[in-house]
């Protein structure tokens, strides 16, 4: 957990920057390094109570894990999203030569998470979804399960595969980044000349869930996104279907649909019900914005963690390439989302917890600051403003460090807002309330702010857990099979 200082109401906890982009020179994909940490496990809750309690009135349970970017977590809910019982465990390490053996990790985990979750409630649950990290992408023999290449992570650029990419790809698609799906793909293909006929792709999040259910080849509209499928026609376009590739392609249902059954072995093995089900899943930011419970148009979930993001429920669909900005089917719905370079980190660079905490005390956030900052870590945003030599500005300051605080938390405050003032000249459906999430959540001088700048009414989540979300489709996948 990132280090966080908690006096009275307020909380900070914002995670440590993580290094820029490391080029390692031999074309191979480019990707952020994160610090190691030792594996552990911790049952955060566990609604112990009377073991036979569960089974005498026919309660039903849902289990969501989220794979994030250092650990993954389980929540267990009932249908009334009361939570039962969550828990985390932070990946193990382990290498297969001189790489990390991310897959050996994963599946590591997914195990010892079914271990966690407390015995007498395994075998109330009715159905299981997993979310992982957009855009992490595994290459798999399809008859064996077996990689045929290192998993590419969510962070990892693969620039010398944009220029096919972009070739085949309408002007300013969501996967004419770098780090989207089909950009790994195209640069694996392009240099792996054997193996190509038996490979398929799958996202983290869908080979997980493969280990559950073993139907291979099966992924979500919101993780198939970014490797160019089309939610809204609910197809692969043309323009990939044409390439060579396409035949790596998984098959495409939606988040929580139902898979199929818990395979036997796993299901002897934990003492899991013979009528568990496992269903479809979804990026760990979709699993956070369902757990948020915003389900009507014009509600919205900013994340205030080391970045700033936004996520908005659209009527409309909503693609920029250009200022990163793209949709996730949600059902009959979109979920519009930017993600801005400002954030936690600029504050953890300049201030302690303990100073956040203190300085923010005397704040009045409703004076607005004359100072008219852009803070960023290092040059370069890309939303709401596509300028990737946008200097940091953070000049002048000045001598009380309050002035200074307040300015900075309002001049964040100022992007979010032109954020959402850019969704909406974009075509998406304007904001109405905005709900929290992330370490800046519990600054309620920083909320105040916000709501003043941003003229909506603004609130912390009550559940932000991507685990939660991921439990939520769980529920959903059971609701849907029962009809």
């Amino acid at each position: 957990m990132p280090p966080s200082v908690h006096h009275g109401t307020t909380l900070f906890v914002f995670p440590h920057p993580s290094p820029s982009y490391l080029n390692n020179g031999n074309g191979l994909c480019n990707l952020v390094r994160k610090p190691r940490s030792r594996p552990r496990t911790m049952i955060i809750r566990s609604n112990k109570g009377n073991p036979e309690m569960g089974s005498l009135f026919g309660e039903r349970l849902y289990l969501g894990m989220d794979f994030g970017t250092s650990g993954a977590r389980f929540a267990l809910i009932d249908k009334q999203g009361e939570v039962h019982a969550e828990g985390k465990r932070e990946y193990p390490l382990y290498k297969s030569g001189e790489t990390m053996d991310r897959t050996r990790s994963w599946k590591e985990t997914l195990f010892s998470l079914l271990e966690d979750v407390p015995g007498h409630l395994r075998e109330l649950i009715t159905s299981i979804s997993i979310d992982g990290t957009s855009a992490t992408t595994l290459i798999l023999d399809s008859n064996t399960g077996e990689p045929l290449w290192r998993p590419f992570l969510y962070n990892e650029s693969c620039p010398d595969a944009l220029p096919t990419v972009k070739s085949i790809a309408p002007a300013n698609h969501t996967v004419c980044s770098g780090s989207s799906t089909l950009c790994k793909l195209v640069f694996w293909w392009e240099r792996e000349s054997s193996n190509k006929k038996s490979a398929v792709l799958l996202h983290q999040a869908d080979w997980l869930l493969w280990l559950l259910h073993g139907k291979m080849g099966v992924s979500d509209y919101n993780n198939a996104l970014k490797v160019g499928y089309d939610p809204e026609l609910d197809s692969y376009p043309s323009w990939l279907l044409s390439q060579p590739y396409s035949q790596l392609l998984p098959s495409v249902t939606a988040p929580g649909t139902s898979i199929g059954h818990l395979k036997e072995d796993i299901r002897s093995q934990f003492g899991f019900p013979k009528d568990c089900v496992v269903c479809a899943g979804t990026t760990d930011s979709i699993a956070a914005f369902l757990a948020a419970r915003a389900t009507q148009p014009g509600k919205a979930v900013t994340s205030l963690g080391s970045t700033l993001a936004i996520k908005l429920l659209s009527t409309t669909r909503v693609e920029d390439a250009r200022f990163g900005v793209y949709s996730h089917r949600l059902d009959d719905k979109w979920l519009v989302g930017g993600a801005s370079n400002t954030g936690g980190a600029v504050l953890r660079q300049l201030f302690t917890d303990e100073q956040l905490e203190k300085l923010s005390e005397h704040i009045n956030p409703m004076e607005s600051s004359p100072l008219d900052y852009y803070p960023l870590n290092t040059a370069g945003e890309r939303f709401p403003v596509a300028d990737p030599k946008m200097a940091p500005r953070l000049h002048p300051q000045p001598e009380s460090d309050v002035e200074f605080l307040h300015g900075i938390l309002e001049s964040i405050a100022r992007i979010e807002a032109k954020g959402y003032g850019l969704l909406k000249d974009l075509g998406a459906t304007e904001v109405e309330e905005v709900f929290t999430a992330g370490g800046g959540a519990k600054n309620e001088k920083w909320t105040k702010i916000r709501e003043r700048v941003l003229g909506l009414p603004v609130s912390r989540a009550t559940q932000t857990e991507a685990a939660f979300g991921a439990a939520l489709l769980a529920l959903k996948g059971f609701q849907q099979s029962a009809l």
